[in-house]
């Protein structure tokens, strides 16, 4: 799952427009942040931006697959991480609403396990 740095700058270059942006190395891999929200992962060199069941729809129905990685029993595991569609690379123009999609997602998994810890729902 290693990143390499000449990816991380690209992704940086690519995001540039959602500062205060972060990017830090952890298993191999790397997290980015927009300011203290984790929205994105790098692997492989591959972007995997955050989803939920509001956005999920969006990557499935272009066949796109969730982030899977080896578990330490010899499972698959999954994450609710999509990679990016590869176009939006060459045409970063209709990167925006993926991008945000993924901010909204990592803020809703905040409030759900803030709710979580909470004892509540979530639910008014």
């Amino acid at each position: 799952m290693p990143v390499s740095d000449d990816y991380i700058d690209l992704v940086r270059e690519l995001l540039a427009g959602f500062e205060p942006l972060r990017v830090r190395r952890m298993f191999g891999g790397a997290g980015v942040y927009s300011g203290e929200l984790f929205f994105a992962i790098l692997a492989d060199d591959v972007l995997y931006l955050k989803v939920d069941d509001r956005n999920r729809k969006e990557y499935e129905q272009r066949g796109l697959e969730p982030f899977t990685y080896d578990t330490t029993s010899g499972r698959r595991g999954s994450m609710s991480y999509y990679p990016l569609p590869s176009e939006l690379f060459e045409n970063p123009e209709g990167l925006d609403p993926w991008v945000r999609g993924a901010l909204d997602a990592a803020r809703r998994s905040l409030r759900k396990a803030a709710s979580k810890r909470a004892g509540t729902s979530g639910l008014k």
